[in-house]
């Protein structure tokens, strides 16, 4: 190894010099596939790159610049502001006034920079001055103006599988020139598994842990697993904090849930909980699943996810998080019902539709003589002084609309006997027409 790469880390050193040394993302670079045209195209095209961390999105913006023979500028959304995005521009319209060549402009975690700043880029994108490669961890969908979206094509990139991230390593074990080949480093099979699971699918965390492990290789060169856990501690699972990974997951709990399934309910919210989320943001969303997907076919379910939220604020883990998987399994397994989540929504409608209607004279209040005089709940039949409690044919809509069935209850748990109830006071309505 030369003194110069002494200095870099190994992630670095080991980035793909031709397409076939890029380890996965076989659904885009294998031969005939999209992004290998793009690369192997003698005039590249404005990209996004969308996906996980350490999959290669840098690798593949720089083996793009490189097959094409442009120049290439690295930014990050996160470093730089207006006066460097100005500076690279005005070095790629000099470039492109000399040699008429563009320049690959990579710019990675685009999905930070605000609209404004999207837009800065647009003009030289259409008049050839770069070719505009966006990395981003978010759904560009969301976090990107449509005007650069149209501009540029979308390529999905995955994590690295196992086998994957196994090559990788091995390639960078046997590099004599860039990777750790002179160092006679090796690993064990148990520390090749405890390293790959720790990575989560990232190639750049993959490498990195290595070069440290191979900090704690023994006189001979063996990292065993004891050295892996040395090194990754607990590990690190992928969660993002507010992003997709975020949000996906959550997804996946919420529809486990509404699916009945309450293994892989357990199983996201173990995920969760093992990334870092709040467990009071989870506690929150349970209520929501309580309410939107059990409703009154079970209504001991919303009792129960509040009293697991009260559990995590004041007990904490490991009690709180057991209190949550309780939760979990019993909304799971539950009759399930959305006949109120549509009901409501249902009157949020109508009630955008018909806006403020007078309250019916007979259910107004009367507190004063002046209300009574002006006949505020005249007429008003008491429910309660009427047979089983009911005042069959009254009219509790607004006397301009024509009343409405939002709840219609599933024959389901709970709901079955409800709508056997509403059944009966309906016909009881029609009868006293």
């Amino acid at each position: 190894m030369n003194v110069l790469n002494e200095h870099r880390p190994l992630a670095d050193r080991m980035r793909p010099r031709y397409i076939d040394e890029v380890v996965g993302q076989q659904h885009l670079l294998a031969p005939g596939k999209p992004l290998r045209r793009a690369l192997e195209g003698s005039l590249p095209h404005s990209l996004i790159l969308w996906g996980p961390p350490g999959t290669g999105k840098t690798s593949l913006a720089r083996l793009m610049a490189d097959r094409a023979g442009l120049a290439f500028v690295n930014l990050s959304a996160v470093m730089v502001g207006v006066k460097e995005v100005r500076a690279a521009m005005d070095s790629a319209q000099r470039l492109k006034s000399a040699q008429g060549t563009a320049t690959v402009l990579f710019l990675d975690e685009v999905h930070r920079f605000n609209k404004a700043q999207q837009d800065a880029f647009l003009p030289f994108v259409e008049d050839g001055t770069i070719i505009f490669v966006g990395a981003t961890t978010e759904n560009p969908s969301f976090e990107l103006n449509n005007a650069l979206l149209s501009r540029a094509r979308t390529y999905v990139l995955r994590r690295l599988e196992p086998a994957d991230l196994r090559r990788l390593l091995d390639l960078a074990l046997d590099d004599d020139e860039r990777g750790l080949g002179a160092q006679g480093i090796h690993l064990t099979d148990a520390a090749f598994d405890g390293l790959i699971q720790a990575t989560d699918g990232d190639g750049r965390r993959a490498l990195t842990l290595l070069e440290l492990c191979a900090q704690l290789a023994d006189a001979d060169g063996t990292v065993d697993v004891d050295a892996v856990r040395d090194v990754v501690g607990d590990g690190i699972r992928q969660f993002d904090k507010g992003g997709d990974a975020f949000y996906d997951q959550i997804s996946a709990l919420h529809k486990s849930v509404r699916g009945s399934s309450p293994d892989a309910a357990l199983y996201w919210l173990a995920r969760m909980l093992d990334g870092g989320c709040d467990p009071l943001y989870i506690a929150r969303r349970l209520v929501r699943m309580a309410n939107e997907d059990i409703g009154n076919a079970d209504p001991r379910a919303l009792t129960l996810t509040l009293n697991a939220w009260d559990a995590q604020q004041r007990l904490g883990s490991p009690e709180g998080h057991l209190a949550m998987a309780q939760a979990v399994v019993y909304l799971a397994c539950m009759p399930k019902s959305n006949a109120v989540y549509r009901a409501f929504g249902s009157a949020m409608a109508s009630v955008r539709e018909h806006g403020s209607l007078p309250v019916p004279v007979h259910l107004r209040n009367a507190p004063t003589k002046l209300t009574r005089e002006l006949g505020h709940g005249r007429d008003y039949r008491y429910a309660h002084d009427e047979p089983d409690a009911y005042a069959a044919g009254v009219k509790y809509f607004p006397d301009e609309m024509v009343p409405l069935q939002y709840y219609e209850p599933v024959d389901r748990g709970l709901e079955i006997r409800i709508g056997d109830r509403l059944r009966e006071l309906r016909r009881r309505d029609d009868e006293a027409i």
